[in-house]
């Protein structure tokens, strides 16, 4: 499914660390948001990761659960809808 993730991080460092690891997860579409494809127990899982990096007094970063019927019915303007990675890459 698609997992929006959304954060607002005040302090530069942290903000730049944590942009940092989400690429490896998903696709950054704006400056504090990432599309990620992942099932329930990945998102778990980067849930975990990403609560061990922020500091919760000061900084707010939220995860969304977007069903595919929902996905399916996203309106962009200036960029693609989103579209899950491909199974394989070939090189």
């Amino acid at each position: 499914m698609l997992v929006l993730v959304v954060y607002d991080i005040p302090d530069n460092k942290r903000r730049t660390k944590l942009a940092n690891f989400l690429e490896g997860y998903g696709r950054r579409v704006q400056y504090s948001v990432f599309e990620c494809f992942l099932s329930f127990v990945q998102m778990q899982e980067l849930y975990e990761k990403v609560e061990k990096r922020v500091n919760p007094e000061e900084d707010n970063v939220r995860f969304y659960w977007i069903t595919p019927e929902a996905a399916s019915k996203t309106l962009t303007i200036g960029s693609d809808i989103p579209q899950p990675p491909p199974d394989y890459y070939v090189i």
